[in-house]
């Protein structure tokens, strides 16, 4: 698998890195385990968590994993903090004493004593940005992380902390939903990460699954669609009459290069300008290998310029001034 520089980092990571949202969750430690195994061996290196996935659960069984089943060294091990995990005071947010807390706590789950990639899982607007930022600071000069991101961040949040964090922790990632049906980061996101050096990690690649075309006829009875509460939702988002009319191109085009729908909208969203690497999570090792051989795809100007239009948003003032 091609690796891409993190932003304007030194950090090299593969062009595709895996999710682990459902890992201790619907993806039990065997499965999580085959995998894994799976994406080193295609090359990646990338792997991606959070400390409120699965209650904390996803974390520990990646750690569990690490040393034992593939080297540690051989995979970039990313994490996030923010998000609420208790009602204490230091149970979530971006204060000094809740991320450090958050810290201690990720670092004990993953088994490990540095994280490569510790990320705000989203801005918080009641803690001073320069107090989080001196957290971040402090966590990369006291060697437990390497490297530092965030996520769900809009175009001046992302700004704003790319140009206040210290030189001795930039900001060197922005995770963001991103792909044909979800383009709104094209207004300012992805501007603003380009012009400060910030690699982008699109998290829901496959449009929360509605890409690879599963729901053109129907609801797969084991897919995310058909189950209860949230999931579901987070599905229907992406089940409107324009997501039709982009599927439908989407498939046409993988009918003619000969491969899956999955692969072609994998391909389009890695070769955006500013990504890095989009995130890919799986039900299972079969589904995974599908997403996979996206890595032998890169689409013709034609077809990426089709894709382009049917999936196009409208940008006008003031993203694009003068006109």
């Amino acid at each position: 698998m091609e690796k891409r520089l993190l932003g304007r980092s030194g950090l090299r990571v593969s062009r595709m890195a895996l999710g682990t949202l459902s890992w201790g969750g619907d993806t039990d430690a065997e499965e999580a385990a085959s995998q894994l195994v799976a994406f080193i061996d295609a090359g990646g290196t990338l792997v991606d968590t959070a400390d409120i996935y699965c209650e904390g659960e996803s974390e520990r069984v990646l750690g569990s994993l690490l040393g034992d089943l593939v080297p540690r060294e051989d995979v970039v091990v990313a994490t996030k903090a923010v998000a609420r995990r208790t009602d204490g005071p230091f149970g979530g947010g971006a204060s000094r004493g809740a991320l450090l807390t958050a810290l201690d706590g990720s670092l004990k789950r993953l088994g490990t004593d540095h994280i490569d990639l510790w990320q705000l899982h989203a801005w918080d607007g009641c803690v001073p940005l320069a107090e989080t930022l001196a957290a971040l600071e402090y966590a990369v000069t006291s060697g437990k992380v390497r490297y530092v991101g965030v996520s769900n961040y809009s175009g001046w949040q992302l700004a704003t902390a790319a140009t206040t964090a210290a030189a001795a922790a930039p900001i060197v990632s922005t995770q963001m939903e991103y792909s044909l049906l979800e383009r709104g980061v094209d207004r300012e996101v992805v501007p603003a990460a380009e012009h400060h050096g910030i690699g982008l990690l699109p998290w829901a690649p496959l449009g929360r699954g509605v890409l690879t075309g599963k729901y053109r006829t129907g609801t797969p009875a084991d897919s995310r669609g058909a189950s209860s509460g949230m999931l579901a939702g987070y599905v229907e988002h992406h089940r409107t009459d324009r997501a039709a009319r982009i599927v439908q191109a989407v498939a046409t085009a993988a009918d003619g290069l000969g491969t899956s729908p999955l692969a072609v909208a994998l391909a389009w969203v890695r070769d955006r300008p500013g990504v890095v690497a989009p995130i890919v999570g799986a039900r299972d090792t079969g589904q995974l290998t599908g997403s996979l051989t996206a890595e032998e795809i890169t689409l013709p100007p034609a077809i990426r310029s089709a894709l382009d239009d049917v999936s196009s948003i409208q940008v006008g003032y003031p993203e694009r001034w003068p006109h």
